[in-house]
């Protein structure tokens, strides 16, 4: 039985699995996007999300936790204020995992690994305007509606009759003409 072994070996000993992880990271940070192996990009997002969501919080303790796990001043610092910045309103699932065609060598899944709010394709997308929910109180919105919204409503409506009446009128001397 396998409970509580959720850890992904990835085929490496401990330590070499945490520098490849730290490593990944660290290019995920300084470069926005990177391209492995669907599994190694599953293992990387587990690993990266808790420190994006530490760095939301600007301390020496958080800056110090972080470097313990990325041991590189370079990305520590973007990290803590580009990345937190964009961040900082999103509650969580700040990377996405693109899957691609399977690698040529070994037939091995491939996937892109990117943050989420530094992709600008799918940005432009993601920023249209929410649509209204329709809820079941939609008679209060209308009797709350002013009553100078209401007339002219009205006067359309009876516009509309009047143009109807005419035509209607004129069909009739049609049909007379064609009898004759």
């Amino acid at each position: 039985m396998r409970h509580g072994k959720k850890v992904n070996h990835l085929g490496r000993t401990d330590s070499h699995r945490k520098a490849m992880l730290a490593n990944m990271a660290t290019s995920l940070i300084k470069h926005k996007r990177i391209t492995t192996t669907l599994a190694k990009a599953k293992a990387l997002r587990t690993y990266v999300e808790p420190l994006i969501t530490k760095s939301k919080n600007d301390t020496t303790h958080s800056r110090r936790t972080v470097f313990a796990y990325l041991k590189d001043k370079e990305a520590v610092t973007i990290l803590f204020r580009e990345i937190s910045e964009k961040v900082a309103t999103r509650p969580g699932g700040y990377t996405r995992i693109i899957k691609m065609e399977n690698r040529l060598g070994d037939n091995a899944e491939m996937a892109f690994v990117e943050l989420v709010d530094y992709n600008e394709v799918y940005g432009q997308t993601a920023k249209t305007e929410k649509k209204a929910t329709r809820r079941r109180g939609s008679a209060k919105k209308k009797a709350t509606e002013t009553p100078e919204a209401a007339a002219p409503a009205e006067e359309v409506v009876e516009d509309v009759k009047a143009e109807e009446v005419a035509p209607a009128e004129e069909a009739p001397a049609t049909e007379e003409k064609k009898e004759d």
